[in-house]
């Protein structure tokens, strides 16, 4: 599988596919494709794997399209202003991704719940107790928020994030809260109350401008229902 990113800052990766190979994606990530292109509806590892997608923020079930007859051409489209970007998943490297920031991958990347073993952090991190793992083997596709900014922790290695600009972290990261000091800091400092700190190994992946970032920016300026 090739496949070219493009325009961003509305992105979409055009994938070219040799015959036999698939992709699967979220409901409505697909733009375009071949007229070869075979699309199933899947659970993609039965019932309990897509109420496990479901709690994690997915869809239930997901799109497999296979390339047919011949090589086949699949694009899809970033869901919010930002970016896209390839990783390698790997057994050995998991991903871990924000709740909805999965796009598509090569079919043998497995999607599934992660849970925070910390309560803490799932309910003051910004990001929910839930996320999304990634694993298996092959090129899987993430939507980003804004840009993307990486950062590769060393051991024991820290980094303070602001709620909800954590875009993704490799399953070596541990993640915690740490509470923002001071009165005057939190009711005045327009932070909130908690900021989320990653420690390596791993790399971090982060996203410039939240959804909900965007939402309180422009709150002010909607109009009021009468």
């Amino acid at each position: 599988m090739q496949y070219n990113i493009i325009g961003e800052p509305l992105p979409v990766v055009v994938c070219d596919l040799e015959a036999g190979e698939s992709m699967i994606t979220e409901r409505g990530s697909m733009c375009w494709m071949s007229p070869n292109m075979k699309m199933e509806t899947t659970s993609n590892g039965g019932i309990g794997k897509a109420f496990g997608r479901m709690f994690s923020g997915e869809a239930m079930f997901q799109n497999r399209y296979t390339a047919m007859n011949g090589k086949g051409m699949i694009a899809f489209a970033s869901s919010f202003p930002g970016s896209i970007r390839c990783y390698d998943i790997t057994n050995e490297n998991p991903l871990i991704v924000q709740k909805r920031g999965f796009l598509a991958s090569e079919s043998t990347v497995e999607l599934s719940m992660h849970f925070r073993k910390n309560l803490g952090a799932g309910l003051f991190g910004g990001e929910g107790f839930i996320m999304q793992k990634l694993s298996g083997h092959g090129k899987a596709f993430i939507e980003i928020d804004g840009h993307a900014v990486e950062y590769e922790l060393r051991e024991g290695q820290s980094i303070v994030i602001d709620t909800g600009y954590l875009a993704a972290m490799s399953a070596s990261c541990k993640m915690d809260i740490q509470s923002i000091k001071g009165a005057k800091n939190v009711l005045f400092g327009g932070e909130g109350f908690f900021n989320t700190v990653v420690t390596g190994p791993g790399r971090v992946v982060l996203q410039t401008m939240p959804v909900f970032a965007v939402a309180g920016a422009i709150r002010p300026f909607m109009p009021s229902g009468n």
